[in-house]
C-alpha cells in the first residue's frame, strides 16, 4: 500500500530529508500470526552406573542409530567376578537346603538298619533262652532267680529293638521346619545377590534407548569413566522442539494441540508442528506499575513439537519463523 504522508500544504524540510523507508516504518502492518523463534534440543546423556575403563565405543558423532544399538562398553572384569562369586554362593545354599530336606544320607541310614538287625537277632536269642529256662524251671532244673534273669534279658533286648526302629524312622525324616525355612531364606538372599551382580554386569554395556542422532562422544577408548559420567550425547527426534514468544494479546487465543508451521532458511518445505506447552508466566516484565504502554512488552513462552518424522529437518540453535494456523 502507499503509506507516503499526505501533503497538507508545505512539507517541512526535515521530513523531505528522511528516507522513504523511515517514513513508512510506523505504518507497516503487524502480523499477529507469525513470530520469530529458535530450535532447541533436549539431549539424552548416556552413561553407566558403574566405573571402568572404556573398551568399546561403537558409534561416532553425527551418526543416526536405531533403538537398542550398542553405544559403548566398559571393562567388565570386576562385575563378572562378582557375578561368578554370587552364583557359587547360590549353588552352595541350594545344595545345603536340599541336604536338609532329605534327612540323613543313605549310608547313615544303613548303619541304623544294621544296628536294628543286630538288636532283632539278640532279641530272638533272648526269647529262645527264656522259653528253655521256663521249661527247666517247671521241671525243677533251675532256680527262680535264673528264670528272672532270662526274662529281664528278653525284655531288654525287645526294648533295644524298639529303640532302633524309632531311630530308623527319625533318620528317614527331614530336619525341623524352622531349619528348612532358615535355609530357604538363605537361598532367596543368594538369588537376590546374583540378580544384583547380573544387573551391574549388564550396566557395563549401554545401548541406545531410542532412535536418534549421536550428537557427540565425550570419551575416547582407554580412558577411565567414573560412574554416572555421560559417554555419549544423544538427541532423539522426539526431543526436538521450537520455542517462541507471543505477546499478551495473543497468548489467550492459544491452546496445546493447536497447529502451526515452521519456516527455516534452507528447509525444502515448511515443517508442521503442534503446540505442546504455553507458559503461564510473563517474561521480560518491566519493573514498573503496569500501564497500557508497559503491558505491550509482556511476552509468554510457547513450545511446539514437530512430528518424529519431521524433527530431523530442524537443528538446535537454528532460528525459525513460526506461523499459527
Amino acid at each position: 500500500m502507499n503509506c507516503a504522508p499526505r501533503s497538507h500544504g508545505r512539507v517541512p524540510a526535515a521530513l523531505r530529508l528522511l528516507p522513504a523507508a523511515a517514513l513508512c516504518a510506523g505504518c507497516a502492518h503487524h502480523d499477529d500470526r507469525t513470530f520469530q523463534g529458535y530450535v532447541e534440543g533436549e539431549f539424552v546423556y548416556l552413561g553407566s552406573s558403574q566405573s571402568g575403563k572404556l573398551t568399546e565405543l561403537s558409534v561416532a558423532r553425527g551418526q543416526t542409530v536405531d533403538s537398542n544399538t550398542p553405544m559403548f562398553a566398559l571393562d567388565p572384569v570386576d562385575e563378572a567376578a562378582a557375578l561368578q562369586q554370587a552364583q557359587q554362593q547360590l549353588d552352595a545354599a541350594r545344595a545345603q537346603l536340599a541336604d536338609i530336606r532329605t534327612g540323613k544320607r543313605p549310608p547313615e541310614v544303613a548303619v541304623t538298619q544294621a544296628q536294628l538287625a543286630q538288636a532283632v537277632a539278640s532279641s530272638r536269642k533272648a526269647d529262645l533262652q527264656l522259653v528253655r529256662d521256663e521249661a527247666q524251671y517247671r521241671a525243677g532244673g533251675i532256680p527262680k532267680g535264673q528264670l528272672d534273669d532270662s526274662r529281664q534279658n528278653a525284655n531288654a533286648d525287645a526294648a533295644q529293638v524298639r529303640q532302633w526302629m524309632h531311630q530308623l524312622d527319625v533318620d528317614r525324616l527331614p530336619n525341623r521346619t524352622q531349619q528348612i525355612a532358615a535355609q530357604a531364606a538363605q537361598v532367596e538372599a543368594a538369588q537376590a545377590a546374583v540378580a544384583q551382580a547380573q544387573w551391574k554386569l549388564d550396566q557395563t554395556h549401554v545401548s541406545a534407548p531410542d532412535r536418534g542422532l549421536v550428537y557427540d562422544t565425550l570419551y575416547r577408548i582407554g580412558e577411565w569413566v567414573q560412574a554416572g559420567n555421560p559417554v555419549v550425547q544423544m538427541l532423539p527426534p522426539r526431543n526436538i522442539k521450537v520455542r517462541f514468544f507471543v505477546p499478551e494479546t495473543v497468548v489467550g487465543r492459544l491452546a496445546p494441540g493447536r497447529s502451526l508451521t515452521i519456516h527455516c532458511d534452507g528447509c525444502a518445505a515448511d515443517v508442521p508442528a503442534k503446540i505442546t506447552y504455553i507458559s503461564s508466566t510473563a517474561e521480560y516484565t518491566p519493573p514498573v506499575i503496569y500501564s497500557n504502554e508497559s503491558r505491550a512488552k509482556l511476552v509468554f513462552l510457547v513450545e511446539a513439537h514437530p512430528s518424529v518424522a519431521d524433527a530431523p529437518k530442524l537443528h538446535p540453535g537454528q532460528p525459525v519463523e513460526v506461523t499459527l494456523q
